[in-house]
């Protein structure tokens, strides 16, 4: 059983009033981790109730509240702010994404990196500014939407910093992935699969920089890691999938997408690859920014074969490429595969058919005859009315359990945290003990921080044959390594970042005000009358008066709502 928040305060450190702790300790009858566990279950799908979501999409309504406002932002941000929520309510939410879309990308990561002098001779062999560069767009870009789709992406076209060892300047070469990602967010899939494919970064990753063709004198054969996970985890999946992402059966079998054969065949296409060193050598990171080159005596020029297709023999490595691609996104099982899962990163974790095909439908064609159109798709899954309607707050096999880094980006966003020496020193946040399990791009594997599919065992999310991701990443451990690190970041920051908390000062002395101001912003209204009921009360046993009382207010009250399970599921 997962610790009470009573068990989870007596292990934090000790603030300058030690009211704040005792605060905690007192709503240990009224929030708990042991609670949170079977909430968050529940909230995820641990129910029986049935969907009650239409198949049309939403018409114009009332205005926009604040609630909703902030709803939205919860699936379509990286955080949600009051002036967020201000243009989200006064231009209505097709809109909002229309102007987040049309609106210039923020600086590059790598820009930022080469302004701040890491591509110094002695960070060659480091990841230095690698987590800053991350945090500073993360919290500080305007494109919110673009930000949150980017790491979208960059969760189902997974590469991690840590693999990316076969030369040097991991930095730059994981920052310039992120930026080729945020490059085509809101363009082409099938454009941004090639362009991912030429980054050093992937074909570092998944090892097919210096792939040759096979030569039977030493038996070698080219190299089949980038094949395997391009199809599985990239574009078609092991089953094949109806339109709306259910497996197609015959006489009740799942039928597998492809063959070690294909994969075999595959394998000869990303062969020839490697680092592009025409004008630069790797004493300076350039290379890492431009796409990779042909060595054509590595290429396989031999007819490839695979899914059901072939790439004629006599091709070049740029065209093989091309043509490879070409097949692969022409299979029907992209549009639901890729659409399902920017359904589960950004709404919930288990959509139902019908949403899923009303998404794949405008993947497989945005109107215009264009497939595979990233905005119309981003937008389409974000106005949808399953992922609108307020019936779902109510129904408990709709939402997700929100990421721990988006935890952390929420409490960012909303109080505007900023860098006193402008290098946004947070970190690595992977240690799941004292952090929060999760890092941006750290990703241990291919497989990303979670599988999409994965079920907890024993628990009424497996009964009801449902799936919650995010739950691979949470444990006893996990749960409380998080509330420590956001009690420690709410409270006393660190010497370099700073929150402002001027919009919470003035509601201090009245702790009802004070949490409906935190639980509509931050947690979209989701918090119940009975856990505000008694927050307030914990909150209230403080002393109040002196500006140490009213911080302390404000850091009780910022805590115990980021722990509370009806805010760590978003609905």
């Amino acid at each position: 059983m997962m610790q009470t928040i009573q068990e989870v305060a007596d292990q934090l450190p000790e603030l300058s009033d030690p009211s704040l702790a005792s605060s905690q300790k007192n709503t240990a009858g009224a929030i708990t981790l042991a609670t949170s566990s079977s909430l968050l279950l529940e909230a995820c799908g641990g129910g029986a109730a049935s969907s009650t979501s239409g198949t049309t999409p939403p018409v114009a309504a009332a205005p926009i509240t604040d609630a909703q406002a902030s709803r939205f932002l919860a699936q379509a941000s990286v955080g949600a702010t009051r002036t967020e929520m201000a243009k989200v309510q006064a231009s209505g939410y097709a809109a909002w994404i229309d102007a987040q879309m049309a609106m210039a990308p923020s600086a590059s990561r790598w820009s930022w990196l080469k302004t701040n002098s890491f591509d110094a001779a002695a960070n060659i062999f480091t990841q230095n500014g690698f987590d800053s560069v991350v945090w500073y767009k993360l919290i500080t870009s305007p494109d919110t939407l673009r930000q949150r789709v980017t790491h979208a992406l960059a969760e189902i076209l997974v590469v991690g910093i840590d693999g990316l060892t076969a030369t040097g300047w991991q930095t730059f070469a994981a920052a310039n992935y992120l930026d080729v990602l945020e490059a085509n967010a809101f363009g082409n899939y099938r454009t941004l699969l090639q362009a991912v494919t030429l980054t050093s970064a992937m074909g570092q990753y998944l090892t097919y920089v210096g792939s040759a063709k096979a030569n039977p004198k030493i038996d070698s054969h080219p190299d089949e890691n980038y094949a395997r996970e391009l199809m599985q985890l990239f574009t078609i999946g092991l089953l094949k999938l109806n339109p709306d992402g259910t497996p197609v059966t015959v006489n009740g079998a799942n039928q597998e997408t492809y063959t070690l054969t294909d994969i075999t065949g595959l394998a000869q296409i990303f062969t020839g690859w490697d680092f592009d060193l025409s004008t630069s050598n790797t004493s300076t990171p350039d290379y890492h920014q431009r796409p990779l080159t042909q060595v054509a005596s590595r290429h396989e020029t031999a007819a490839s074969t695979f899914l059901g297709s072939t790439v004629p023999a006599g091709l070049d490595g740029a065209h093989s490429l091309t043509a490879a691609l070409d097949i692969i996104f022409a299979h029907p099982n992209v549009a639901p595969f890729v659409s399902r899962q920017l359904i589960q990163r950004l709404v919930t974790s288990n959509p139902l058919p019908a949403y899923v095909q009303r998404v794949a439908a405008v993947f497989s064609n945005d109107g215009t005859g264009v497939k595979g159109n990233l905005a119309a798709v981003v937008k389409a899954l974000l106005l949808d009315d399953e992922a609108r309607n307020s019936a779902n707050l109510t129904n408990p096999q709709f939402g997700k359990l929100r990421e721990p880094i988006y935890r952390f980006l929420s409490w960012a966003r909303a109080y505007n945290v900023s860098s006193v020496g402008k290098l946004w020193t947070i970190g690595n946040t992977s240690d799941p003990a004292s952090r929060l399990g999760q890092s941006p791009l750290r990703s241990s594997s291919v497989f990303n921080f979670f599988r999409p599919g994965y079920v907890p065992p024993n628990t009424s999310i497996a009964n009801a044959s449902l799936v919650a991701p995010e739950f691979q990443i949470t444990n006893e451990s996990t749960v409380v390594g998080y509330v420590n690190f956001m009690q420690r970041m709410i409270s006393k920051g660190n010497a370099d970042i700073v929150p402002d908390y001027s919009t919470l000062t003035p509601l201090a002395a009245t702790p009802t005000a004070l949490l409906a101001e935190i639980n509509t912003v931050v947690a979209a209204g989701q918090l119940s009358d009975a856990t505000i009921a008694a927050l307030s009360t914990a909150i209230s046993s403080m002393p109040s008066g002196t500006d140490a009382a009213t911080a302390n207010r404000i850091y009780a009250a910022l805590t115990l709502v980021f722990a509370a399970p009806e805010y760590i599921v978003q609905k």
